[in-house]
């Protein structure tokens, strides 16, 4: 499985106090002075507490309803049947036996990652070649020179399992599929949707993860409180929507094509201009900049996104 590698984030108040003049008593002026006193305490707790309201509540939020129903896969070179069946029994036994789950847990549940290094390529070994778009937390991202997330560590129990040394190639998202549709990569594991299109590149493994896409907004905002379902939703968000309206998402994922609308994914679209971006985190900066209304992503990076950007705020 050698392969060429393709190319490759109070408010201070001031209170003024008017005093008594004239014919004012000492004791009156002192009354008055105490009441501006509490005024000014009472108005300041109250500004304080409006702080941290918004404090708590994050510069922004996930708005925790599914917009779309999806399932995760790998794309295998389609001219590679054998390493689809390797991948297919390697995916059952790692659900099967627990595995699976206890990668889960370090993204999800608070364990900490293992770091997964790549070999240089080499044409004279035996090598698997993976494309993935490192700017996908948790299923693929970058801790200094070594890749990481959920994609990652799977990556590097197959080729182990495989008797082979693992290669990762890192490009733009939507140049994955591509790749191994070219014969560059043997597969394709970038938290990748199942789809009619990208199936024209690769053939899919079988499912190993159920996703979705969510909604990012600025903390403060309350349009969605209401909302418990995804019709819900889209019913404020085209409410909400103005002529010039932009959401983010990022290139070539699926929320890419949710904003734009598409027959082949089935997806209406929205009355926004849809603004793609190389990484979700840079399309949520950008809604803290105020230089977009929404952002849609896939609901794990969402949840990792927003709670990374509010820590640092």
């Amino acid at each position: 499985m050698k392969k060429a590698i393709a190319l490759c984030m109070t408010a201070a108040m001031a209170a003024s106090l008017l005093t008594g003049c004239g014919s004012k008593t000492t004791e009156t002026t002192a009354a008055a002075e105490t009441t501006a006193a509490e005024a000014a305490t009472t108005a300041g707790a109250a500004e304080t507490e409006k702080a941290e309201e918004t404090e708590a509540a994050g510069a922004v939020k996930v708005i925790d309803v599914d917009l779309t129903e999806e399932q995760y896969a790998f794309g295998v070179d389609k001219d590679q049947p054998d390493l689809l069946e390797d991948v297919n029994a390697f995916i059952a036994k790692i659900m099967e036996d627990g595995t699976f789950d206890d990668i889960c847990d370090k993204y999800f549940g608070g364990g900490e990652p293992t770091p997964v290094q790549s070999a240089e390529y080499d044409a004279s070994k035996e090598q698997l070649v993976v494309a993935t778009n490192a700017a996908f937390e948790p299923f693929e991202y970058m801790d200094g020179d070594s890749y990481v997330g959920i994609d990652m560590e799977i990556a590097s129990l197959l080729a182990q399992e495989l008797g082979e040394e693992l290669v990762i190639q890192n490009m733009d998202f939507d140049a994955v599929c591509l790749s191994v549709g070219q014969h560059k990569c043997d597969i394709a594991m970038a938290g990748l949707t199942i789809n009619k299109e990208r199936e024209e590149y690769v053939t899919f493994s079988d499912p190993y993860y159920q996703a979705s896409q969510r909604l990012i907004t600025l903390g403060d905002d309350t349009t969605f409180d209401d909302c418990k379902d995804a019709d819900s939703v889209v019913e404020a968000l085209k409410a909400n929507l103005a002529s010039g309206d932009k959401i983010g998402v990022q290139q070539g994922t699926t929320g890419n094509y949710y904003v734009e609308g598409s027959e082949d994914w089935g997806f209406e679209g929205l009355p926004a201009e849809c603004v793609p971006y190389k990484n979700g985190s840079l399309a949520v900066q950008d809604l803290i900049n105020g230089n977009l209304k929404y952002v849609i992503i896939d609901a794990a990076p969402a949840a990792s996104i927003t709670k990374a950007i509010n820590a640092m705020q």
